[in-house]
């Protein structure tokens, strides 16, 4: 006992000793695998950017194949300027670097993103570079896009082992190397960054059939022990009815604020009348207008359609580009009325909203390839 306490990295889990009993993978979940970097060897994520080494690699080689000074690089990263580095070892990078995109080896622009958020962020902005011309049908890639959670980030701490690390997030060792590219004796260094392997997710359990008469109990409907409420007047239970909280600011409805096309000194006229049920976020890219299913959507402005494509559940979503190199993105839409090329007029009907629990359109406007929030463009 006494000498294997001596050993420079020494780990008191015992839980393997022997071969017996072990409850290591029981508490370890399920983790997804590093995504690919692109040419660069640049990971992107919306909350930060990491560069993966090279065998062969030092510190000085990755600052100048990604243009950041060495000395930022190796101050952030704990590590001495010049210093070789394991082949997939992560640094994570002071400030951003310009984002992937096909021109570095990366199937498509911008930050890996959670598989939720990839269809209209990443569609849009890849038929936006085919409009542009930037990429064509003929050179885009044909690799599936990558997705994933962000990894949650971890700086080492005096006395810290990889095993120790591994078993404060409940992942394995081999997941926390195969992510930071840790060397043969796993050795971690104060102050450096390891990405922690995301949970995988998980498919939902397969649904168990029953044969009539088998399966739940039906509960005792409640007016077999409850009397039903007396019928109160239609006056009476309208008011009744709840209100908002004192102080409650009404949610803003594009109808009642929105003003005729002559009057209005606006870019762009309203998609759709409604309220807005969702504001723009850095994530959310645009706006979700609420909208009865069926409801006209209609061309923000004048313009041409410059692409048409699908979400992974085969939603539509419309391109539409304006003048000034703007575009406007109408998603969660079906009943399309119009083809790719098309003139389309300010206010012409181009597609109807979805039905859904709620229904309603999710609008972006696009200089170039970046979202801008859409409320400055709407009357």
């Amino acid at each position: 006992m006494f000498a294997l306490a001596a050993c420079e990295d020494f780990d008191s889990d015992f839980r393997g000793f022997g071969g017996g009993f072990n409850t290591t993978s029981a508490a370890q979940k399920a983790t997804e695998p590093r995504p690919a970097p692109d040419n660069r060897g640049i990971l992107s994520y919306p909350g930060y950017q990491v560069a993966v080494a090279r065998r062969g690699d030092t510190v000085s080689s990755v600052a100048a194949r990604i243009g950041l000074p060495e000395s930022e690089l190796a101050a952030r990263n704990s590590v001495p300027p010049g210093a070789p580095l394991n082949a997939g070892a992560v640094l994570l990078l002071p400030r951003r670097v310009a984002e992937p995109s096909p021109a570095t080896g990366a199937v498509t622009s911008g930050p890996i993103r959670p598989p939720e958020q990839v269809d209209v962020a990443v569609l849009a902005d890849n038929a936006i570079s085919r409009a542009e011309g930037t990429i064509t049908p003929a050179t885009t890639p044909t690799r599936k896009q990558q997705t994933g959670q962000e990894p949650i980030r971890h700086v080492v701490k005096s006395g810290e082992t990889a095993y120790s690390v591994s078993r404060l997030y409940g992942v394995s060792v081999k997941a926390l190397d195969d992510w930071n590219g840790l060397d043969d004796k796993l050795t971690l260094r104060v102050g450096q960054t390891l990405l922690i392997p995301p949970e995988a997710p998980t498919r939902p359990a397969a649904t168990t059939v029953t044969k009539p008469g088998a399966g739940t109990a039906t509960p005792t409907p409640p007016s077999a022990s409850t009397p039903l409420p007396k019928d109160e007047p239609a006056a009476q239970t309208r008011t009744a009815e709840a209100k908002p909280a004192p102080g409650t600011p009404d949610s803003p409805d594009l109808g009642k604020q929105a003003t005729s096309a002559s009057a209005s000194s606006s870019r762009f006229a309203s998609p759709v009348q409604g309220n807005i049920i969702r504001a723009f976020s850095a994530k959310s890219n645009g706006i979700d207008i609420g909208a009865p299913a069926g409801t006209a959507v209609k061309a923000a402005d004048a313009g041409t359609v410059a692409a048409i494509t699908q979400s992974t559940d085969k939603v539509p979503i419309l391109l539409v580009r304006h003048a000034g190199g703007l575009f406007t993105v109408y998603a969660n839409v079906d009943g399309v009325s119009v083809a790719k090329g098309d003139k389309v007029s300010k206010g012409q009907t181009i597609a109807k909203v979805r039905a859904g629990n709620p229904s309603f359109l999710h609008f972006e406007v696009r200089n170039g390839t970046k979202a801008v929030d859409p409320s400055g463009y709407l009357p």
